[in-house]
């Protein structure tokens, strides 16, 4: 490359996944944002290294190194550590990318650019790993108008020493042909779902920071040798953070004249505290419930900027909106597989010892998966940003008028002024599935179970405005929403006990393998049930009662 040629960029868009099986309800379905798909997905396992010289010459000089090796051969990529971007979703980055050899100098390898950047950089000097993933990978190609985009759903394992010490799930578009602007529908649509939260790692960076964790805890286990002996202190806990204290009552108080964006204030007031509250027990990890209780307050504030948001300067609350997303996404991490291993371990208390026994690698899997998730979560929580966001974003929700957006006095502002629209399009998206409900899969009812639920949240937060006959008509779509529920948890379950089968097959054994088949069994089943008794709850919200029930309450505000 010439010394004014422009580098190869790499485009794409990468979210962390607080549930995998949002990534593979995207990837099935045939459109995406306007692109369709070119022909199905397809699966690859892939390994990569990532190296660097002893004395990290490549990082230095602002560059990744990974070595990936399959069935067409071993390629070397060199990946720019500097994102040009804005920090959202969307990564821009170098990449240089060229054939390898294994075990060869880099000067001996195949003819590239990313040969050429290799030797300036390295010299004479070997490459080491540094670091090491495996990966599964469902890819498929999406097009529109002669924009191709790559879609991939990422299970990553991080590996020390042959041990997996991370899982985490990721999901990447890569713009493959075409113009960047074509990206933007799928950034709107992907924002707008609640278990994707942008990137803002790469994956060598959290390989690199879990190798890291599982040093310094090798460390702490095991203490170097010493001449004299040594007296071991057990760690004091650290001091407890002393954040923002939030006076509220046992409601929200949203009345009918309110201003919607000081309605919206008093709802992200209301569950900040509740969020705040429960942080303590959350940290400290011993009653799966704090972190519940917190993720559901974190949920109840998203919903809030969904309803609300648009009263409020996007410029001065975006950071809000961000952070608190990111922060949901971590609660979620853990509590989802929380939610899987409670349930799993029912159905052990109902079986015999000896399968309940053999079920053991299935929910030790999920338990360092989970355990993984809350150091991660933890360390945020510790975190002095954290803290700084907390700080100010407790400031912002008890300042009247802070971030509202200017409005003349003839435009619709009031809560009766325009909650009534805005909770009748809600029910109008939850409706729209009755032609399908009889056949619908379970894709189409997990997209149902969203929209009942923003249904819910924004009758909830003016609950006290509607008055007492709110009660009733929210308790159907609770309904309507926790029968969805229970159908997504035993798909999610049913779908990571088939890949937890497939992945390890080779390392089970045959009593291991059946017990495990039989939980899949027993998932499914319940999939099934659940899908066919959906019509009940599902009558509830879609009645002629209900929407006269529904009527009445729009029409009192």
């Amino acid at each position: 490359m010439t010394a004014d040629a422009t580098p190869p960029m790499e485009v794409e868009l990468k979210f962390r996944m607080t549930d995998a099986a949002t990534g593979e309800r995207l990837i099935t379905g045939d459109e995406l944002a306007g692109l369709r798909a070119i022909g199905p997905a397809e699966t690859a396992r892939i390994e990569d290294r990532y190296v660097d010289t002893p004395d990290g010459a490549l990082a230095a000089a602002g560059y990744a190194g990974r070595l990936r090796t399959g069935d067409d051969g071993t390629v070397i990529t060199l990946k720019g550590l500097r994102r040009i971007d804005d920090g959202g979703a969307v990564h821009r980055r170098e990449e240089f990318e060229g054939p390898a050899a294994e075990g060869e100098p880099a000067a001996s390898w195949p003819e590239s650019e990313a040969r050429d950047m290799v030797v300036r950089l390295a010299g004479d000097q070997p490459l080491a790993e540094i670091a090491r993933i495996r990966q599964s990978r469902r890819k498929r190609l999406y097009e529109r108008d002669g924009t191709i985009v790559e879609v991939s759903v990422d299970d990553v394992a991080v590996l020390a020493d042959g041990n997996v010490v991370e899982r985490f799930a990721e999901l990447e578009l890569e713009l493959r042909e075409g113009e960047e602007a074509a990206l933007q529908p799928l950034v709107d649509l992907l924002s707008e779902i609640e278990e994707l939260v942008p990137a803002q790692t790469s994956k060598l960076e959290r390989a690199l920071a879990a190798v890291h964790r599982e040093e310094s805890a090798a460390a702490i286990a095991v203490p170097a040798l010493a001449p004299a002996p040594i007296t071991v202190t057990a760690p004091q806990p650290a001091p407890e953070r002393q954040g923002p204290r939030l006076a509220v009552g046992k409601s929200p108080g949203v009345v009918a004249d309110d201003h919607l964006a000081e309605a919206g204030r008093k709802v992200l007031r209301f569950h900040l505290a509740r969020m705040l509250a429960r942080e303590a027990g959350t940290r400290e990890g011993r009653d799966p419930e704090e972190l519940h209780t917190m993720r559901v307050a974190t949920r109840r504030q998203r919903a809030a900027w969904r309803v609300f948001g648009a009263s409020f300067d996007p410029r001065r609350t975006s950071r809000h909106r961000r952070r608190l997303r990111e922060v949901a996404a971590d609660l979620g991490g853990v509590r989802d597989l929380d939610v899987l291993i409670e349930e799993a371990e029912v159905y052990r208390s109902k079986v015999t010892a000896k399968e309940a026994s053999a079920l053991e690698p299935l929910l030790a899997s999920w338990r360092a998966r989970r355990d993984a998730a809350r150091v991660l979560l933890v360390h945020e929580l510790d975190s002095k940003r954290y803290a700084k966001w907390v700080e100010e974003y407790a400031v912002f929700v008890q300042a009247e008028g802070a971030g509202s957006r200017p409005v003349g006095p003839t435009e619709p502002h009031r809560v009766r002024d325009s909650m009534p629209s805005r909770i009748w399009a809600a029910f109008e998206v939850v409706r729209a599935y009755e032609p399908v409900m009889r056949w619908a899969d379970v894709t189409t009812l997990h997209d149902l179970r969203i929209a009942a639920k923003w249904l819910r949240y924004t009758l909830e937060f003016v609950r006290e405005a509607l008055g007492p006959e709110a009660g009733p008509v929210i308790e159907k779509v609770v309904a309507l929403q926790d029968h969805l529920g229970w159908l997504h948890d035993a798909d999610v379950a049913a779908g990571l006990a088939r890949a937890f089968l497939v992945e390890h097959a080779g390392d089970l054994d045959e009593q291991e393998s059946a017990a495990i088949g039989r939980y899949l069994v027993d998932r499914e089943r319940e999939l099934a049930r659940l899908r066919k008794s959906v019509g009940t709850p599902w009558r509830g919200v879609s009645s002629l009662a209900f929407r006269r029930a529904l009527g009445r309450l729009v029409a009192g505000l």
